[in-house]
């Protein structure tokens, strides 16, 4: 599986978000709850999110954000992705521990 860090940049504040803000959010529990959606928030000093995604590969990923209901309806400006590899801190540290 492969984790990829994305970031949407908004075209509308807040508020002009707030009417798709419902679905999004179902939309982020649905991934999270079925283990694709690892951490998912908003930046605070920007009109932006980001998010962590773990799935099978790049087409998976664009299959689950062409889904996105902010991606939908129109609010995001630029999608920015990145495959990532994790490998140093706490919680790496924390998911190589064995089981008890």
């Amino acid at each position: 599986m492969a984790k990829f860090i994305v970031e949407f940049e908004y075209n509308v504040d807040r508020a002009g978000r707030q009417e798709l803000h419902p679905a999004h959010a179902q939309n982020l529990r649905d991934l999270a709850d079925s283990g694709v959606l690892l951490l998912g928030g908003p930046l605070p000093d920007e009109n932006a999110g980001l998010l962590l995604y773990e799935v099978e590969d790049r087409q998976s990923l664009q299959e689950l954000l062409d889904d996105e209901p902010y991606v939908k309806g129109g609010v995001v400006a630029r999608t920015r992705i990145r495959q990532w590899a994790p490998g140093k801190g706490s919680w790496v540290a924390a998911l190589s521990l064995p089981a008890a």
